[in-house]
């Protein structure tokens, strides 16, 4: 019985979601789960450039997973693409992470024409719009101040995606509240026991509370100031690094290659700019003298999300060069 009366809740909002059309789900790897399930996967071929949290997720699944090198361009290995196994057959999905969001859609459509069945993970690129009869997946935890939440394009909706069971996200808000008025630091405890429990979590809907938070987010505005802060370091850093990165739509970060990156990011850290390590598991056990290892390592991911402006972005800019002004004296 529904209850009427008592205490207020929080206000449903009014505004729209950005992909109102796909699939909400609770989480990315779940996403992908739910999309081997849907799509029939009998083997994922999965990049060697990967977090644990995907691998974990898949010894819980009961199809074969082969892994395939990446290439500095972050696509598939040239070698692999021309072996005969590389066009997918029934049954077979080449799972693409779309890196830094440097893979477009034509490149896609291309590795798409190569390959046959892809699976997309576009967790580094949430403005950036799914292909037709590709399945995508999105993570909105990673791109705005919410507790959970993923979506997933496929090619049509299941029929019993209703019953799915509702997640529910009330308790995951310590530290995202808690940072909004006091210091991360505070709170950084909370997000790794949120995130920790995230491995054991099941397929399930997007809750009504997240759901509802992404309809109060202005996403025209928060694409337009990453694309701004990515042009601002790019102008002040581009010189310093020796490869070129793409500016998606709405950026998730600006990534800074280094050969002295583990240095920098301490060295950030002391002057209170902070830089996430996406691939721990990557450094630690791929060979070092591999492509994988040398993208997790030496590559910066600063941030430039909408909570940013040009004089943080030259703030970053600013230390970044003078660390690695010392670094050259070595």
């Amino acid at each position: 019985m529904k209850e009427i009366g008592g205490y207020l809740q929080m206000e449903q909002l009014s505004g729209k979601e950005y992909y109102p059309e796909l699939l909400p789900l609770n989480l990315g790897r779940t996403a992908l789960l739910y999309a081997l399930e849907k799509l029939q996967v009998r083997r994922l071929y999965i990049p060697n450039f990967i977090c644990d949290s995907i691998t974990a997720m898949l010894f819980k699944w009961a199809g074969t997973v082969t892994v395939y090198p990446v290439g500095n361009d972050f696509l598939p290995a040239e070698g692999f693409l021309q072996s005969e196994e590389a066009y997918m057959k029934d049954g077979s999905y080449l799972f693409v992470i779309n890196y830094y969001g440097q893979i477009t859609n034509k490149m896609l459509r291309s590795l798409k024409e190569q390959c046959g069945n892809l699976i997309v993970d576009n967790t580094h690129s949430f403005f950036q719009h799914p292909l037709p009869g590709v399945p995508t997946l999105y993570s909105c935890r990673k791109y705005f101040g919410l507790p959970d939440g993923a979506y997933l394009s496929l090619p049509e909706k299941p029929e019993d995606f209703s019953s799915l069971p509702m997640d529910c996200s009330n308790h995951r808000l310590k530290h995202i509240l808690g940072r909004y008025e006091q210091s991360a630091s505070l709170y950084y405890g909370q997000m790794l026991d949120t995130a920790h429990s995230f491995y054991e979590e099941p397929v399930k809907q997007m809750s009504l509370l997240t759901r509802n938070l992404l309809r109060g987010i202005n996403y025209q505005k928060s694409a337009a100031q990453r694309e701004e802060n990515f042009r601002i370091l790019d102008g002040l850093l581009g010189a310093y690094q020796p490869r070129e990165f793409y500016m998606s739509e709405g950026p998730f970060v600006y990534p800074f290659y280094s050969p002295d990156a583990p240095l920098l990011k301490k060295r950030l850290a002391e002057n209170k700019i902070f830089v996430p390590t996406y691939w721990n598991n990557v450094i630690e056990e791929a060979p070092r003298d591999s492509v994988a290892y040398d993208l997790a390592a030496h590559i910066l991911p600063l941030p430039i999300d909408q909570r940013y402006s040009r004089e943080d972005m030259e703030r970053i800019a600013w230390v970044l060069t003078g660390l690695l002004k010392e670094v050259d004296k070595r």
